[in-house]
């Protein structure tokens, strides 16, 4: 080690010219080690000074974190006393809505007629002057069956009322974690359906089309609660909204009900000119005006001739999925006009680039064609998901008219 330091360090002389005489520096060893020295020791001055500073900014934000979670509990818990610090007639009020809003999710999610209690559980929102959950009607009736209001005009005095709204408002956070919990793990069946027809469940939620606006006019005053249950509540319920809506917009219906293909998706010898061509959707074989069904509910956007195609009817499913039917010898439908899902839309024939009397079938996801099998061939149980989709996003439409 010595020995390669010698060599490192060893004296060295500069030669330059300088008037046409010769001169040198010579650079002792001594005077390398003490140059060495200085460097590193700057270095290292500096490494420990950002470390320094980078401790300190890292200890800073976290107190900082700990100081906002503080400054966020103590304001969520001032305006909590001051929600309860008004009369017991406006805070019971207040519950009221609230539970009217949890109402309305669970029968949007589980139908007019569901049973609270089987839905989450025993704990429910209700009056502690009320009967024992065993003894409630199971069917047909709010959860709000026994109102905050009742259980205030049942107190003896302001301070008990209080204290009961206070359970029963903490019976509903309860009820709307469960209730969130129930609504996440149906969104997670929506995207294990819409991951099993091959699509991205992100991607396709995107999509949704719902118009929303209008005045911001709040929950209740500037001294109601921040319930983190709710807002969780109600996030879940916008995301299962957007998959399901997406779910029910895939197609999974037959266009028609030849059984068999006479041409799949994917390379293929064309057989007009023998050569090797991509083939953007799959052939059903039929006979002469056989009925065309819409493969999927949507709105019909294109119903012509296209170059190679013939007759053709273009269904647009939201979210940027579109079916296209093709080589047609009748329309059975106009543009802009609804359709359901199975919903005569033309007939069979060999208009176009065609061989014979058969149907083109495509289906393309914001553009590109993608291989309709998977929509055919989907798995029973993943149609039995996407049907109750339907069927809540239904109810959730009817309701609203």
């Amino acid at each position: 080690m010595q020995e390669r330091l010698s060599r490192i360090f060893a004296d060295k002389e500069v030669f330059f010219r300088s008037g046409g005489q010769v001169r040198f520096l010579r650079i002792s060893r001594t005077v390398q080690i003490g140059v060495a020295a200085i460097l590193l020791g700057i270095v290292l001055l500096w490494l420990v000074a950002t470390a320094a500073m980078l401790f300190n900014q890292a200890r800073v934000a976290g107190e900082q974190a700990v100081m906002d979670a503080k400054a966020k509990a103590i304001a969520a818990e001032t305006r909590r006393v001051n929600f309860f610090k008004r009369s017991v007639n406006d805070i019971a009020a207040d519950l009221d809505r609230r539970q009217n809003a949890l109402d309305d999710i669970v029968r949007s999610q589980f139908g007019p007629e569901a049973d609270p209690t089987s839905v989450v559980g025993t704990d429910r929102p209700s009056s502690p002057s009320t009967a024992a959950p065993s003894a409630e009607p199971s069917t047909s009736k709010k959860l709000s069956l026994a109102t905050p209001v009742a259980a205030s005009q049942a107190a003896t005095t302001p301070a008990s009322a209080v204290e009961q709204l206070r359970a029963i408002e903490g019976r509903q956070s309860r009820f709307a974690r469960r209730l969130a919990m129930l609504i996440d793990a149906r969104a997670a069946k929506a995207e294990a359906a819409i991951r099993s027809f091959g699509l991205n469940p992100a991607q396709i939620a995107k999509g949704v089309r719902s118009g929303q606006g209008g005045p911001f006019i709040p929950w209740s005053d500037a001294n109601a609660p921040d319930d983190d249950a709710l807002t969780e509540l109600a996030h879940s319920f916008v995301r299962l909204n957007a998959l399901e809506q997406g779910l029910a917009a895939i197609p999974s219906g037959r266009p028609t009900a030849s059984p068999v293909l006479t041409s799949s998706y994917g390379y293929r010898r064309d057989p007009f000119n023998g050569r090797a061509a991509f083939h953007a959707g799959v052939d059903f074989p039929g006979s002469y005006g056989q009925t065309i069904l819409a493969a999927a509910s949507g709105r019909v956007t294109y119903v012509g001739g296209r170059q190679g195609y013939g007759n053709v009817v273009e269904i647009d499913h939201g979210h940027g999925i579109l079916t296209r039917y093709a080589h047609l010898s009748r329309f059975g439908v106009r543009p802009g006009a609804q359709v359901a899902r199975g919903d005569v839309i033309a007939q069979m024939g060999s208009t176009g680039r065609s061989t014979g009397t058969h149907l083109h079938f495509e289906v393309r996801v914001n553009g590109n064609p993608i291989n309709p099998a998977r929509f055919l061939e989907v798995r029973q149980d993943v149609l039995q998901v996407q049907q109750i989709a339907k069927q809540r996003i239904t109810r959730i439409r009817s309701a609203t008219l």
